[in-house]
């Protein structure tokens, strides 16, 4: 194997652990791996982010010359934080970081360039870069887990606004009746269409008596139901668990439809656990969108899977990399 292209290395810091690979400059994630984030403190923290980043330098069929090709340091890490200086803000899932300049210490260790920025954007880079969106001008990009965050992309760029704080689309409210969303707001899409959301609702079914297989995929505890449950129970045929992901899919309809009114994006892609469930409704959101949308050329917009699964972040990590050395 030759090892004259660059290389990166992208770390994705969640609230338990650090992932961390090294990526070459065509976004194949060649070695990765991952350690638990313990954060009893800002040094701590890092510490933990550090271990990850050695963890990939130490691997043993590491060559000193793919050692020496990589060029840059690119970190997913929870916001808010501001992507223009690398300093993590106060993000609710790490205390340990207050105003925190993380590029700065990383950079300190390694004498490399470091970006952060926060997974949604990072993933969308990714997906534009060397995914899905690649070749498209315009990326709208959504990850659907446990929240819903999402990126725009704009020639190879990331927008990001005027303070850095754009693109929270997982927070648009399409029902200001519906249930609060974490942020606070009422009838964010994440409130409506996450993973944590379709279990509630196919719960809350199975309360008022509706007869359902999600209970038995469940061991018979309302409590355990997940999306991954739902999901298994719609492949096995169950009524109500495909009617929870069909009014999922109406929810995301909707919103998408606010999406392409607001920025006729050239593609939409949709990635996280629960939108590989809702993929086999991917069709149906793309019949009903003219119901939800004033273009009307919306259907022309393809809405595409990810190509990134639960690497995102180490992919997004080293897209940010890639972001800096071809614009600098």
């Amino acid at each position: 194997m030759q090892f004259s292209e660059t290389h990166f290395v992208g770390v994705d810091v969640g609230g338990t652990k650090v992932a961390a690979g090294l990526v070459d400059s065509g976004g194949r994630i060649t070695r990765q791996t991952r350690t638990p984030m313990v954060a009893t403190d800002a040094v701590a923290g890092l510490a933990a982010v550090t271990s990850a980043i050695e963890a990939v330098y130490s691997a043993a069929d590491l060559s000193p010359q793919l050692k020496s090709s990589i060029s840059g340091i690119g970190v997913c890490a929870p916001g808010p934080l501001n992507p223009q200086t690398g300093v993590v803000i106060n993000p609710p899932n790490l205390p340990c970081w207050r105003n925190f300049p993380l590029a700065a210490e990383i950079a300190k260790v390694y004498r490399l360039p470091v970006r952060v920025d926060n997974d949604g954007n990072a993933a969308a880079l990714a997906e534009a870069l060397w995914g899905a969106g690649r070749g498209y001008r315009s990326v709208f990009y959504a990850t659907i887990g446990t929240g819903i965050g999402s990126g725009i992309i704009f020639d190879g760029r990331i927008y990001h606004g005027r303070t850095g704080a754009a693109a929270e689309g997982g927070h648009m409210s399409i029902d200001y009746r519906g249930p609060r969303c974490g942020c606070g707001k009422l009838g964010c899409i994440e409130a409506l269409a996450s993973g944590p959301a379709i279990a509630r609702r196919a719960s809350e079914q199975i309360a008022a008596g509706r007869p359902s297989s999600i209970l038995q995929h469940a061991g018979g505890q309302v409590d355990g139901i997940s999306s991954e449950i739902v999901g298994q129970a719609y492949r096995a045929g169950d009524p109500l668990a495909k009617e929870v992901l069909q009014e999922t899919a109406m929810y995301l309809t909707v919103w998408l439809g606010n999406i392409v009114d607001l920025l006729e994006p050239d593609v939409m892609i949709l990635g996280g656990g629960a939108a590989s469930l809702l993929q086999p409704f991917f069709e149906e959101i793309r019949d009903l969108l003219p119901r939800w949308c004033v273009n009307s050329r919306c259907q022309d917009i393809p809405l595409l899977a990810a190509h990134y699964g639960a690497d995102a972040g180490i992919a997004g990590g080293a897209a940010l990399c890639l972001e800096v050395t071809a614009t600098e």
